[in-house]
């Protein structure tokens, strides 16, 4: 008996992806006029018949959406992830979630597998390095696909870019540590060569030079073990430096666990600043001040937003920065007031 053709045939005749003919069959808004005619041609040439009631069946009204993770193992991502899946479930939407390791290939690959599995939508905190191998693809199967918490493609009318704004957090992060006149005030982690790293800089950089002050770059790794090794350096190399802004609180946190063990009073020796709020930053001593990026709120509004790209047809603005804000505990102090 001859084979039936499937939509995987159309797909190669047409010479698009599975998932954008899966588009054209549901009768998408997202898929251009010319991208629908291929299809029917393809259609037409292979011998394809849509059974619109099996697919209804097998689909059970859940879409799929794909969720791109640069690295799970930092908590900060990983509750973005938690907070947007549970909104998308609530949806009646299914996630599949991929952590990428900050590896572009095996991005790539992960990409690929959820575009062929027929994914809605893409959700990418994408990896640095690249970036073609996996929005190149993305593109050529025409899938509604958001960047967040990193830009790395500057299509952002094509692939919209949303993400806490964090020059505004390091400017308040700065501005309050100044308040104590520090000597120095030192940038502590992340590797310069990444735009998220020079993103978090920015506002650094814009309140010491309106302060008149140098600023002070110790780029690494945003690890604890990175934050351990800075404080030594600082310790033993700077001891002019009395103040930081760290890339995150990973770096801040093992920050705290080397002046620990060089037993260095933080909150009053020096003055530190994380940046993300993750939990354990008030669960530590003395606890950490950090900038506030609400991310669980983040994780449930971009679960709207690519729900109304979806169902609505509202595709949204290039580029959306969200509020963040500092929060003062006991690494920073509270200035006195005399």
């Amino acid at each position: 008996m001859e084979r039936r053709p499937t939509i995987i045939d159309v797909a190669r005749v047409a010479g698009i992806s599975k998932s954008t003919v899966s588009l054209v069959l549901q009768n998408s808004p997202l898929v251009k006029e010319e991208t629908r005619r291929l299809v029917r041609e393809a259609m037409d040439k292979v011998g394809y018949v849509y059974n619109r009631a099996a697919a209804n069946l097998r689909s059970s009204n859940v879409g799929l959406i794909g969720l791109v993770i640069n690295d799970l193992r930092n908590p900060f991502f990983t509750e973005f992830a938690t907070s947007l899946q549970m909104a998308l479930s609530e949806r009646g939407y299914a996630t599949v979630v991929a952590n990428t390791d900050e590896d572009p290939a095996v991005q790539a690959q992960v990409v690929g597998a959820m575009i062929e599995h027929g994914v809605s939508a893409l959700v990418l905190s994408p990896a640095y390095g690249d970036e073609a191998g996996s929005f190149d693809a993305i593109a050529r199967g025409g899938i509604p696909t958001m960047q967040v918490l990193r830009k790395v493609d500057p299509r952002i009318g094509q692939f919209p870019f949303a993400a806490p704004d964090y020059r505004a957090g390091s400017l308040l992060a700065v501005q309050h540590l100044l308040s104590f006149t520090p000597r120095r005030i030192a940038f502590v982690g992340g590797l310069t060569d990444r735009a998220v790293t020079r993103e978090r800089m920015t506002g650094y950089c814009q309140a010491l030079a309106e302060a008149g002050m140098q600023p002070f770059v110790l780029s690494g790794r945003a690890s604890r073990s990175f934050g351990r090794e800075a404080a030594e350096e600082l310790t033993c190399s700077h001891p002019d430096i009395d103040a930081a802004i760290c890339f995150n609180d990973l770096v801040a946190l093992g920050m705290l666990s080397g002046f620990a063990k060089l037993k260095r009073n933080v909150g009053q020796d020096f003055r530190m600043v994380g940046f993300d709020d993750i939990e354990e930053c008030s669960q530590v001593y003395p606890a950490l001040s950090t900038v506030h990026c609400g991310i669980a709120e983040f994780g449930r509004s971009i679960a709207a937003t690519i729900l109304a790209w979806l169902e609505e047809g509202k595709r949204p603005e290039p580029e959306t920065l969200t509020a963040v804000e500092l929060v003062i505990r006991d690494t920073s102090g509270v200035r006195d007031v005399p």
